[in-house]
């Protein structure tokens, strides 16, 4: 009997020591630190017991977002320098995103007012083109992708071609009175509050529906399938930038009698999102999901900004429903630590209510990160295009403890909700960590995974990711 408890002792200590485990930290001042960590057998409670086996939602990518500001600023540096920077973003050793945005036509950090049908009254898109992409956002792509050749890609348009808009114009609003005009709308061209800066007639309908198959077959000439878009950056708000606000019952109109029917009719397979959603308000997503029409083609739904606050909802009514958290709050161009902690916050949310991606806004931007229409933002990376150098700031590190250690096809695991954790397990098996201590003390945590233990000290204001690799 002896002999058989030796054994079975040697056995469970072979299982233990295999999982090697591995813990990177982040604090202000000293950036993702690889720590010793030495694992030992859980032979008394931990504080925090994690059971890989209770896995939640599956984790489709992790990723930002490919804006003409970026690649601009890229290109300001040397050629050694700029590869740097993308394989710091895209590389197995860096973030590894795996999932990013990209703007049908100018959204707020392009460099201009475009889109690609810009001809007045071309109802049958003679002279529709990606030109432009061509020459700015389709290089950043495919730089991006000979990184990470599993990049994939989804899209969104912020405004339709000016004139298919109300206003003929692609923002939707002025600057308050006495400050400076960005735009050139004059106060009367904005679109009211409660309407829909759409022209919603059937032929502009028809033709907006081609503009997205258009848009979508031009890319996959491109060899960049498209895997989804979205019908609407932020339909609920007017903007001094490319933007167009939808009434629910219109958007949801579009979708159902236009769009859909269109994909359908040429065989589009790219999956088409309710989003991105900026409303705390869910009825203005049950409004497109309760339309019969509408809620076939519907394949996932995506938020942003105010939309966070809708997620519980939806995802409680509808818990088989792919969500997708399209794009993190920007900030002010500060990049501070503390907004770093804010944005943790936000993820924790995104991700304990059901999302199923991740994405970052600006990936990259020049120093100020200042938008053509006036608003300075932050940015995962930082470039000085005079000085030719390169900043790395806080929530670039953020992204990685999330991207470097979480992969496609992981799953969320259950953690204790008054925990500032985040778990996942990946389909190789490895489970993954990240915990933060946003507070002004050390703080101590124990984490038992698989009968092995870990105790970890955290600094105050710091990010970490423990890692259980088998």
């Amino acid at each position: 009997m002896r002999l058989i408890s030796l054994i079975l002792l040697f056995l469970l200590s072979g299982t233990v020591s295999a999982q090697k485990v591995e813990w990177y930290t982040t604090t202000q001042t000293s950036p993702w630190v690889k720590q010793k960590v030495k694992p030992e057998r859980a032979t008394t409670g931990a504080e925090i017991v994690l059971d890989p086996t209770q896995r939640l939602q599956l984790i489709t990518g992790i990723g930002g977002c490919f804006n003409e500001m970026g690649w601009d600023a890229l290109n300001a540096l040397s050629a050694e320098d700029r590869e740097a920077v993308l394989q710091a973003i895209f590389s197995k050793d860096g973030a590894c995103f795996n999932y990013c945005r990209l703007p049908m036509g100018a959204n707020d950090f392009a460099m201009s007012f475009y889109s690609s049908a810009d001809v007045a009254g071309d109802f049958s898109l003679v002279n529709f083109n990606i030109d432009r992409d061509r020459y700015i956002l389709i290089p950043y792509i495919k730089a991006a992708r000979q990184i990470n050749p599993d990049l994939r890609i989804w899209a969104s348009p912020w405004c339709p071609p000016a004139w298919m808009k109300t206003n003929n114009h692609y923002a939707s609003a002025v600057r308050p009175s006495g400050e400076k005009d960005v735009n050139g709308l004059l106060p009367r061209e904005a679109i009211a509050e409660f309407s829909t800066g759409f022209r919603m007639e059937e032929g502009y309908l028809k033709t907006y529906a081609d503009y997205f198959a258009r848009f979508i077959k031009a890319y996959e000439a491109e060899g960049l399938p498209l895997e989804c878009i979205h019908v609407q950056n932020e339909p609920c708000s007017n903007q001094v930038f490319p933007s167009c606000k939808w009434r629910t019952e219109d958007l949801t109109f579009f979708l159902g009698h236009y769009l859909g029917p269109t994909f359908e009719r040429e065989n589009i397979k790219t999956d088409i999102y309710f989003g991105t959603i900026n409303t705390s308000n869910p009825d203005y997503v049950r409004t497109a999901l309760r339309d019969e029409r509408a809620a076939k083609y519907i394949k996932g739904v995506g938020f942003q900004w105010d939309g966070k606050k809708a997620i519980p909802t939806i995802h409680r009514e509808y818990p088989n429903l792919n969500l997708m958290q399209t794009e993190t709050e920007c900030g002010n161009g500060a990049n501070s630590w503390n907004y770093a902690e804010y944005t943790w916050n936000l993820m924790k949310h995104y991700f304990s209510n059901g999302i199923n991606s991740y994405h970052y806004w600006n990936m990259i931007l020049p120093t100020p990160g200042i938008s053509p229409w006036g608003w300075n933002q932050n940015s995962m990376v930082s470039i000085d295009k005079k000085q030719q150098t390169v900043k790395y700031n806080p929530e670039f590190y953020l992204m990685k403890h999330l991207g470097h250690f979480v992969q496609t096809g992981a799953y969320r695991l259950e953690t204790p909700s008054d925990k500032n954790m985040l778990a996942f397990v990946n389909p190789d098996g490895t489970v993954s960590v990240i915990v933060a201590n946003v507070t002004d003390t050390e703080e101590t945590m124990s984490i038992e995974i698989g009968g092995q233990k870990v105790t970890l000290t955290l600094p105050p204001h710091s990010f970490h990711t423990v890692s259980w690799k088998k």
